[in-house]
């Protein structure tokens, strides 16, 4: 037993609220929980949406985003960032502004532009100013097929095109990429980790049946941003994260939530909250 203070590991989300809980703010949170870490938020949009789609898209204004980061930044502190909802060119330089006045290290990028439902989620105007603001501060970002396809201007359509994709994504300023092929047909989802130093990572698994996708891509950065919060390099974290959410996809394809595409199994096998020096040298109080 030590009587040195201590406080749980920090996460936040910067992201859009999902009213039916499936994906954005409250799937991250689940995440958060899930892997025993103590999650904050900062909510860049309110949506109307359950497991069929997304029907009213509502924005926060950037002055109470920039008032929710500062509150939580100012206070509490943070270990890692997951981004995800960017929906208007100032809410991304509202975000851009936090990460470089806090410092912050550890940033996970989702660049939600397409939801589950094919719902687009984002203005179109806002996704230069998102690579141009966010690419260079991100520790990774994590661009499904569709993503990337918007990002890049080109569709990509075989397994053969991954690597010259995410390739030409990092290029645009990102520092690493895990570029996700699941919407890929056949019976093996593989995903392509490539940075700019070291070797291509290709992470391979077989497909699972499930009605149950819904927040696939939330949940797997908040799980990245997680293990990076909890201390591990990008290429493991990648790794537990991709764990993780394979068997919450398994764990929840029998059950039936809505009348679409349902949620994943957040809660499966949550572990402890976990607790390190306060003024441990990795992540420093403010």
């Amino acid at each position: 037993m030590t009587n040195e203070p201590q406080r749980y590991t920090r996460v936040l989300s910067i992201a859009g609220s999902d009213s039916g809980g499936g994906a954005g703010i409250q799937a991250d949170l689940k995440t958060f929980a899930a892997l025993g870490c103590y999650g904050m938020t900062a909510i860049t949009a309110l949506t109307a949406q359950n497991t069929l789609g997304v029907s009213a898209i509502h924005g926060v204004p950037p002055d109470m985003l920039k008032a929710q980061l500062s509150a939580v930044l100012d206070d509490i502190g943070v270990d890692a960032v997951k981004i995800g909802m960017l929906h208007a060119p100032d809410i991304v330089r509202t975000v851009a502004w936090a990460l470089k006045h806090y410092g912050v290290k550890q940033v996970v990028l989702d660049p939600v532009m397409v939801a589950t439902s094919g719902d687009r989620l984002i203005a179109p105007d806002t996704v230069q100013v998102l690579v141009d603001e966010l690419f260079p501060l991100a520790t990774v970002v994590t661009p499904n097929l569709d993503e990337a396809a918007l990002l890049l201007g080109r569709p990509i359509t075989a397994a053969a095109e991954l690597e010259p994709a995410a390739r030409d994504l990092l290029a645009m300023g990102a520092p690493a990429v895990l570029l996700k092929g699941g919407h890929l047909p056949g019976e093996e989802v593989a995903d392509l980790l490539v940075s700019g130093h070291g070797p291509v990572q290709r992470l391979a698994s077989p497909r699972i049946s499930s009605r149950n996708t819904h927040g696939t891509g939330c949940t797997l950065s908040s799980a990245i941003a997680a293990h990076l919060a909890l201390g591990e390099p990008l290429e493991r974290a990648v790794a537990l994260a991709r764990r993780y959410i394979l068997q919450a996809i398994a764990l929840g394809a029998d059950v039936y939530t809505g009348a679409g595409h349902g949620p994943l199994n957040h809660g499966h096998a949550p572990v402890a909250q976990t607790k390190r020096p306060r003024a441990s040298p990795t992540a420093p109080a403010p």
